[in-house]
């Protein structure tokens, strides 16, 4: 029998010496005379690592502050490529969108993401345009986001009838928000015959953390024995992809059993509907199946809920932090809402056409995503050796766009910690299209920018509206505002990670 030394040495020491000669043998027959960004010195085996923490683009804008906008970065023998200027940012996300169109690879993605089927982190090429192709046309269309509206509504009615019953008392705001607006998705997305919301819900919310974190696996591609050693998390993502296929699988035949085109919420058409359509034209290049589909439908329903919620809660949190702000905002909707219906009170519910008139309610949302972008970190790849910024760039390597840290530069915005709506005031190059001012990417750029802006902008709207018209806001007694933890939350999407608990109390026209 070994000893306990034998076996540390066996089970510890033998895989860590592997992996480091396996790290020198890399770096010297793969980067020798690679003209590469600056960065912090690499310690054997992990590379940097031991300098990031999460929330991991913090540790980045901290970084960038002593190696520069352009820094290149190891996460074990990975090498990763740190951009934190607007001038880098356009170069990557415009004018050599097609060199960085790619995204990183991880198993996370690879295990849950039905092996790269969605559209968010498929490879860039003929199948990545058909399905996008498909979502604007088919999924995300203005007509498609009109047709959701009542859904909207009714869910809002709920959400300000239990406010309504809660006055006074402190209520946790995150999780109702959540709640409302993943039951929107849900209706949206599977109509009428979704029986199992609470988790399709909670394995979107366990897939969306684990896919944020530095997996082991990810980190040495290349090792055998490291591949070997992940099967726990391999296992655990396994697992959750079976959680959802199970839900997904069902929604699905749900669909087929019944008549076609007419499960959404009003007897047309939902998500899946339109899905089960176009796979069935079979007029494609690339002919969809039911992993396609779901792939689709778990993409629409991560960021449909997960991105929405988490703005308007962090929209809320700075609200009540910046009572200035809060007073001039539900001034502007009490008087719009008040001009187009003289017999409001404080349980109407607000129609959807008034949003454009919310003037001001739209330089929030613009603020609140500067400082809060959900695309924190946009993710790229190269798909060719290339050079930037005067350094080569190698062929598929990560190239992270620290967006966060480019919205919150001083270089870039006035006061860059303060929430300011009005800095957007006569600022018609700031968009959500990213295709203007490259210092402000809430929702990315170039050909990858996210798709789902329409959708996003009037679920995030809407409901900001209805909860600044119906009721004011505070924090519970005790509590200051500003001593509120402002720290992120480690997901891909970028909630903050304490929940909002707020006081709700009606208004009173």
């Amino acid at each position: 029998m070994e000893s306990s030394s034998d076996l540390v040495l066996t089970v510890v020491v033998v895989p860590l010496l592997m992996l480091w000669l396996i790290y020198l043998w890399r770096n010297w027959n793969h980067r020798v005379h690679v003209n590469l960004p600056p960065g912090p010195k690499k310690l054997p085996i992990i590379g940097n690592m031991h300098l990031i923490s999460f929330p991991h683009f913090r540790s980045y804008r901290d970084l960038a502050k002593q190696y520069g906008p352009l820094m290149h970065l190891k996460f074990g023998e990975v090498d990763a490529i740190i951009v934190s200027s607007p001038e880098l940012a356009k170069q990557v996300l415009k004018e050599k969108d097609p060199l960085f169109a790619n995204r990183p690879e991880s198993i996370a993605v690879h295990l849950c993401w039905y092996d790269y089927l969605d559209i968010v982190f498929c490879p860039y090429g003929d199948y990545w345009r058909q399905m996008r192709k498909i979502c604007i046309l088919e999924v995300l269309s203005s007509k498609s986001v009109r047709s959701f509206a009542p859904i909207r509504s009714d869910e809002m009615s709920g959400l300000v009838e239990y406010l309504h019953h809660s006055t006074g008392i402190p209520v946790n705001l995150t999780e109702k928000v959540y709640t409302t607006v993943s039951s929107v998705t849900c209706r949206s997305s599977f109509g009428k015959v979704c029986k199992d919301k609470a988790a399709m819900i909670q394995v979107v919310q366990d897939i969306l953390a684990i896919g944020a974190g530095f997996s082991i696996a990810d980190m040495y591609p290349s090792s055998t024995v490291v591949s070997a050693l992940s099967w726990v998390i391999k296992k655990r993502l396994r697992t959750m992809r079976r959680k959802m296929d199970f839900v997904l699988d069902d929604v699905i035949r749900r669909h087929e059993d019944g008549p076609p085109g007419s499960h959404g919420e009003f007897g047309n058409e939902d998500l899946v509907d339109v899905l089960l359509r176009v796979k069935d034209t079979r007029l494609m290049k690339f002919p969809m199946g039911y992993d396609n589909i779901k792939a689709l439908l778990f993409d629409m329903f991560a960021a449909g809920t997960d991105t929405s919620s988490a703005t308007i809660v962090w929209a809320m949190t700075e609200l009540i932090r910046n009572p200035r702000v809060l007073a001039k905002a539900q001034a502007e909707i009490r008087k719009v809402v008040r001009d187009s219906n003289s017999n409001c009170n404080s349980s109407t519910i607000i129609d959807e056409e008034i949003i454009p008139n919310l003037n001001y309610l739209k330089l929030v949302v613009m603020e609140t995503l500067r400082l809060h972008p959900q695309l924190s970190i946009i993710p790229r790849a190269s798909t060719e050796k290339c050079e930037l910024g005067g350094y080569t760039i190698p062929e598929n390597v990560k190239v992270l766009v620290n967006v966060w840290a480019i919205h919150r530069d001083p270089n870039n915005w006035p006061d860059p910690e303060a929430f300011q709506p009005e800095r957007f005031e006569d600022q018609h190059s700031f968009d959500f299209t990213g295709n203007g001012d490259f210092r402000y990417l809430p929702f990315g750029s170039g050909k990858r920018i996210c798709p789902g802006i329409a959708y996003g902008s009037i679920s995030v709207s809407y409901t900001l509206a209805q909860l600044l018209y119906s009721f004011n806001w505070k924090l519970p007694d005790g509590v200051d505002a500003q001593t509120l933890d402002m720290i992120e939350n480690t997901a891909i999407t970028t909630a903050r990670r304490q929940d909002l608990i707020a006081v709700a109390t009606p208004y009173q026209p």
